[in-house]
């Protein structure tokens, strides 16, 4: 079985947690997933299963889109609903106008301070287990990109709010600097991951469903998840070739940095391959993944 099966996640398992249960109900060994949700959080989780394993950093590198509920005036050790209250403050000063304005100062490309509470190691430690130990520590702002932060529907001191941010965004740490910006506190008290790259909510199955006859049915073939790629088609015999390591002649459009995907005559993804130059300067084909898929 080699391919992704998206997930609608359900509130209170951890993302390993559902890829234990994919895994155990499919018996499946080789299963991840592409991008973590938290445990509040529910929504699109691609689950990547046997040779597709091989591609999943091509999709941990998916733009997200969520939709989500915040609450005003109310800060937590967590940045969501599930952690302890250390700060309330008064948001009835806050209108509609000046929230759009804060999140527009929270769009493009900013830095952002990781929560505390998240999986990121420091000192070879989970920064999630620091702080169940009562610690906290410097956190390194790191660039992340938001597309987009609005307003869906404005009932303070609850807010409905859509998000579309780069990889590695954690939209509980743009909650907390929304409140910070308004002076008031905000935590994140629902959150729902509606895309993941090319997967949205229509692509996904439920965990409590009938997960094998959701893999027979709607299970992406490993070529169709990265379907972001250029298609570049060869023989069984150059796929024979590459998957013994011999390289193929650059296409006369290779520039560096140009990736493809590299199908079999059945469409079968057979490698990812990068144009690469050497210390001379002359490009050279290098294979990222090779799948050799039958």
């Amino acid at each position: 079985m080699h391919g992704v099966l998206v997930i609608d996640k359900p509130e209170g398992l951890s993302s390993a947690q559902v890829v234990a249960r994919v895994r155990r109900e499919l018996g499946e060994k080789s299963a991840g997933h592409t991008g973590t949700l938290d445990p509040m959080a529910t929504g699109v989780l691609p689950i990547v299963l046997g040779e597709a394993t091989k591609i999943a950093g091509f999709l941990l590198a998916d733009d997200k889109t969520y939709v989500g509920t915040l609450e005003l005036g109310v800060s937590t050790d967590t940045l969501d609903r599930k952690g302890k209250i250390v700060a309330e403050a008064s948001w009835d000063h806050v209108d509609e106008q000046a929230v759009r304005a804060a999140m527009a100062g929270l769009t493009g490309e900013i830095l952002q301070v990781p929560p505390m509470y998240s999986a990121l190691k420091q000192g070879g430690k989970r920064l999630y287990e620091l702080a169940r130990a009562g610690q906290e520590v410097e956190r390194e702002a790191r660039p992340v990109r938001v597309d987009r932060f609005e307003i869906e529907m404005f009932h303070p001191p609850r807010l409905l709010f859509h998000v579309e941010c780069s990889k590695g965004t954690y939209v509980r740490s743009l909650v907390r600097d929304l409140g910070e910006a308004l002076g008031t506190g905000a935590t994140l008290t629902a959150l729902r991951r509606t895309r993941s790259g090319r997967f949205g909510l229509a692509d996904a199955v439920p965990l409590d469903g009938d997960l094998k006859a959701a893999a027979r049915d709607r299970l992406v073939s490993p070529a169709a998840a990265i379907d972001h790629l250029p298609a570049w088609p060869i023989s069984d015999a150059e796929a024979m070739r590459v998957a013994q390591g011999q390289r193929l002649p650059l296409p006369a459009d290779a520039t560096p940095g140009k990736v493809w995907r590299l199908l079999r005559d059945s469409g079968s993804l057979a490698a990812i391959a990068e144009a690469k130059p050497d210390p001379g300067g002359i490009l050279k084909m290098g294979y990222l993944r090779v799948m050799v898929t039958g």
